[in-house]
Parts: structure tokens; sequence; C-alpha cells
């Protein structure tokens, strides 16, 4: 019999109503699950529930809290066959990409999932999605981090965040879904990751300052100036199309140049939900490119935040420091 581990974070699949809207719950989230009878199917596998304190509205998730779920994943790591993760959806996606660098070689399945309603309640799509979520985290078919709601199961840095009131909330517009879940769940082994043979790493990340710029049309790019500073070590600049930002913007290769030369990096990534970022294929993306930017090519914004902060990491560990 198989054995997961759930990890409950926080989050709406576990709020409850109050006079100023939902809030995490008072009560054990095990005795939630204890009485829906699903939950004791002998075609679920065995579980054990770990909950946080103080749960979280998903809005207040930090690198702290990144740190904190893959510690304790990777410190029962043998006792599991897999973890489902519950978390709220806000920055759920952000979790997921965080996870999937602090965790590698992973050889057990690591899935996210939420709800847009509580379990408690009528209409809450919690119990369809945790039911899958721990079906999938028994099934032996994967050895990464996933996100699944809504019948997709997504690799957890390529997730995000499409819909703040519908039930399918989340997709992977840039890369295929890892599995779906319909009468049986049919996995893509062509996508999947393979089972790494090595033994699992921790790599936690550092709080370092991270920043995100939206390029909009007509930015005051000069109002931003004075975040550029030696202290910020990277920057997520979002831009349109495959890079590109407003020819008028000369300011902003200023910046751009002046935070290179103070050691921060600035990743481009796109607006767009499906694409690449290919800094020179227009004129208006070659000023970025000889400033110093480097191309995050199809990667979300999710994953270029948590990315940076685990070469930060990296680099201080090597350093000594």
């Amino acid at each position: 019999m198989k054995r997961i581990c759930i990890i409950y974070t926080g989050g709406t699949i576990g709020m409850e109503r109050s006079e100023n809207g939902y809030k995490p719950g008072k009560e054990p989230f095990a005795n939630i699950m204890a009485r829906i009878s699903d939950f004791s199917s002998s075609e679920l596998p065995k579980y054990d529930v770990i909950e946080f304190s103080p749960l979280l509205d998903s809005s207040d998730v930090t690198v702290s809290e990144w740190n904190k779920i893959g510690s304790t994943i990777y410190e029962h790591m043998d006792e599991y066959d897999g973890f489902v993760v519950l978390h709220g959806t806000d920055t759920m996606a952000y979790t997921a990409s965080a996870l999937s660098f602090i965790l590698q070689n992973l050889s057990k399945p690591v899935i996210l999932t939420g709800s847009q309603i509580p379990l408690g309640e009528i209409r809450s799509d919690a119990k369809d999605n945790l039911i899958a979520s721990m079906m999938i985290a028994a099934s032996g078919k994967v050895f990464e981090v996933c996100l699944y709601f809504a019948g997709k199961l997504i690799r957890g840095n390529r997730a995000i965040k499409m819909s703040a009131d519908s039930f399918i909330a989340f997709d992977s517009p840039n890369y295929p879904h890892l599995a779906e879940a319909g009468i049986d769940i049919k996995y893509r082994d062509s996508v999947l990751m393979k089972k790494s043979d090595k033994p699992c790493v921790l790599k936690e990340l550092n709080e370092e300052p991270v920043g995100v710029l939206k390029i909009f049309p007509g930015i005051q790019i000069e109002l931003f100036e004075q975040i550029i500073t030696e202290k910020l070590r990277g920057v997520v600049l979002e831009t349109f199309g495959a890079g590109n930002v407003p020819n008028y913007c000369s300011a902003l290769t200023n910046i751009i140049q002046k935070a290179y030369e103070n050691g921060t990096i600035v990743v481009v990534c796109s607006q767009c939900p499906t694409g690449t970022v290919s800094l020179g294929t227009y004129a208006a993306s070659s000023c970025l490119k000889r400033a110093g930017a480097v191309s995050g090519k199809n990667m979300t914004t999710e994953a270029a935040e948590s990315l940076w902060k685990l070469i930060f990491a990296a680099s201080l560990m090597s350093n000594g420091e």
C-alpha cells in the first residue's frame, strides 16, 4: 500500500467564512478530510497530514515558506512514496517554480494543488483536485514538482495562473500538459521527467532583492531609476513580444547598463503567454542586448524570479558566505 504525505500550508481549500471574507480555518485539515467518506476509499493511498502553523493566505508566502516546504519534504523523503502540497492559488505558480529549483534530483512526485472554493462548501472543486493529486502522488509515474488543477497536470516551473474565478485556474501555455485527468488519468510519458538515479538535493533559496518591472506603452522609466542600486541583485524585465521595448525609451538602456555595471542580472521575459524571447531579432530589443540584459527564452516570470534567488544563493555558497 502506497503512503503519501499531505502538507497543508493554508489557502482557500481549508478556509472558512468570516465577516471580513475567507480566512484560514481553525479546524485541523485532517478532521475536515475525515468527515468526507471519499478520502477513506481503498482506491486512495494511505496518507498523513502535516499542517503548518501559522496557516497562510498564499499572498503572504515568501522565500522563507518556500524553503520550509522544501525542507519538510526533504526531511520526510524516505518515509513516503509521494507528496501533495496544499497551497493558496494566488501564488501557487511561484511556489511550484521555486520548489522545482529547491528540490533537485527528485525520484518522487511533489504535487501542488488547492481550490477556488473551500473543501467544506457546496460546489467545491477541492475534493476532485485533492483526490486526483493524491492518486498522481502515489502513481509512481511522476518524478518532479508539478501543479495539478482542474484535470491538468502541469510542470511546476511552467505554470501560470490564468483565472481568479474559474475552476480552470492554471495552465502552461508554453509547454504541454504532463497528464490529463478524465475518466482515467492519462500521462504523457514523452514530456515527463525521468526518475533521477542521484540522491535528492535540497538547495534553499536566499531572500535576495529581486525586482520585476513590466514595460507598458508610455512608461516613464526615469521613475524606476532610483531602485537600481548595488543592493538589487536581479531584475526580471517583462517586455513586449520577443523582448521588445519602446525605441524612445533610451532611459531604460541607461538603467540596464547601470545595473550591469553594478553586477545586477537583468533577465528579459515576455508578457506573451506563449513564444520565446529572442533579443536582437528586432531593433526594438537590440538595445537590451547591448546594455547587458540576457534572454529568459520561454521562462515564466514566476520561474525567472525564483531561479535568480537560487543562483544568488549558490554564488554565496561558492564564495564561502
